[in-house]
């Protein structure tokens, strides 16, 4: 049985660690897997260098996770709520989606409904949305450190994105709609 025949959503949520960087030694970072009551928290992908955003696609079948100082996004194949497949290209189970040319700082990441990935960029004052078939495209705003984004509003086509320089949260009208959280609201 699929667990997302036996699930209408997870009970659980991912979130990602960067790790502490001191001036000798470093804190890994890595992904882990919580239950909303504190239950738990397991440690599911560890080490990475410095991830940050995190979403999961539509059918709850792959992790995303947006590195900052690398400039990639991976992802991992998740075999039920807080497993992931350590099976992959890597060894580790990860697998490239993007490393898009000019050394992007990638931030937080939310997922619209057709499959793109929507990832704050860094310096770059930029959204950067990268499609399933890994192209990409650049929706840019006035302010350098575009650091998150999410979806709201009766149809998720309002996205919520931060000025961090600005210190502003701006509210636009997005061109596709985003996809809804995965979530059990009886949790």
């Amino acid at each position: 049985m699929n667990w997302k025949d036996e699930f209408s959503a997870p009970t659980g949520f991912w979130f990602t660690d960067s790790g502490k960087t001191r001036a000798r030694d470093r804190d890994w970072g890595g992904v882990y897997y919580a239950q909303p009551d504190g239950s738990s928290i397991t440690e599911a992908i560890h080490p990475l260098d410095s991830p940050n955003g995190i979403g999961l696609s539509r059918a709850g079948n792959r992790l995303y996770v947006a590195d900052t100082s690398t400039g990639r996004v991976w992802w991992w194949e998740v075999r039920e709520p807080g497993i992931i497949d350590h099976k992959g290209v890597t060894g580790r189970g990860r697998h490239l989606l993007a490393a898009p040319a000019g050394a992007p700082f990638f931030d937080s990441l939310a997922v619209e409904a057709n499959g793109n990935l929507c990832v704050g960029t860094l310096f770059n004052g930029r959204i950067t949305v990268i499609r399933p078939n890994r192209t990409t495209e650049f929706i840019s705003f006035p302010d350098r450190l575009v650091t998150n984004i999410c979806f709201g509003g009766a149809d998720l086509t309002t996205a919520y994105v931060t000025f961090s320089s600005r210190g502003q949260l701006a509210r636009v009208k997005w061109p596709r709609p985003g996809l809804g959280l995965a979530w059990n609201s009886a949790c």
